[in-house]
């Protein structure tokens, strides 16, 4: 059975600098599993990748903050790299901070009919009109059973419910109880780097102090400027909302970076919260000395 390598964590745990060290080591190629690194548009503040190291990853920087980049999507062109990676004789390496793209890797995916735009626009219109408080309370009528399950500030989440319920007249939720995995013939070994606390805050902080160095004011001017839907996945981009009150005025630069460093942390947090739920399978690695670290994953690849 193909092996494949699922190396997950939360934000700032250095996983791409892993997962490209481990590539070099195993003749590997990776591929993105990151929700936020698949825009072009936006390369710092999504932390993608500087340099590749003539090492081939897939799925970066390839698709515009301007449309929808679902997670049925990103699926889809999953299944067509893996399958040339696996043709070249290489091993593929998944690597992102996305819990729910390995969800979809490991569990499966829901075979929701494709939604009209129509219904689409009509769905994100309301929910700019309404606001996620009496948008969300107008879906728990239509469709009970997604309370407690999609939080009132998941506008994204929010939406798709809706529209799928409007369209479907059947629960998101029932349509995810029937999962479909494409996946079944291959074998994953389940990494996540789990980082003590005091190191993740020091790499946060240094990560947002390199991303604001980079350029990150001008990305966002540029974003800015593109003038996209509110309801766009790439706007909960972290650094975005907070610079642009610094371009706006509202706040310092100063204040901009620290309300980014405590979104920031706020993510992780729910991102570690998520990962106890829903990884309860995967093997927590981690060490500072990423020498011996991958020594550590190489063994468990070996021994798996």
């Amino acid at each position: 059975m193909q092996k494949v390598i699922l190396i997950a964590g939360p934000t700032g745990s250095g996983k791409s600098e892993i997962a490209l060290r481990l590539a070099k080591k195993i003749n590997g190629e990776i591929i993105n599993t990151d929700s936020m690194q698949v825009y072009k548009e936006i390369k710092i503040l999504s932390a993608r990748p500087e340099n590749y190291y003539n090492i081939s990853h897939y799925l970066y920087g390839n698709f515009s903050v301007k449309n929808n980049f679902s997670a049925g999507k990103w699926l889809k062109k999953v299944k067509l790299n893996l399958k040339k990676i696996i043709n070249k004789k290489k091993q593929p390496i998944f690597v992102g901070g996305t819990g729910l793209y390995f969800k979809l890797l490991t569990e499966g995916i829901s075979n929701i009919p494709k939604i009209p735009d129509s219904i689409r626009t009509t769905a994100r219109k309301l929910n700019a009109k309404l606001g996620n408080d009496k948008f969300y309370s107008l879906l728990i009528k239509l469709d009970p059973l997604i309370q407690y399950k999609i939080k009132k500030n998941d506008t994204h989440r929010l939406i798709r419910a809706y529209e799928v319920m409007i369209f479907t007249k059947k629960s998101l939720i029932d349509w995810q109880k029937k999962n479909k995995n494409h996946f079944s013939n291959y074998q994953f070994i389940k990494i996540y780097i789990n980082p003590e606390n005091n190191f993740l805050q020091k790499s946060l902080r240094l990560r947002l102090k390199k991303m604001f160095e980079l350029g990150a004011i001008n990305e966002v001017k540029k974003f800015s400027k593109l003038n996209i839907n509110s309801s766009l996945p790439a706007n909960k981009i972290l650094g975005i909302q907070e610079i642009k009150k610094y371009l706006d005025k509202k706040i310092s630069l100063e204040q901009a970076f620290e309300e980014t460093f405590i979104r920031t942390r706020r993510y992780v947090k729910r991102q570690r919260t998520w990962s106890r739920g829903h990884m309860k399978d995967w093997t927590s690695v981690f060490n500072p000395n990423f020498d011996i670290l991958i020594k550590k994953i190489i063994n468990l690849v070996t021994s798996s």
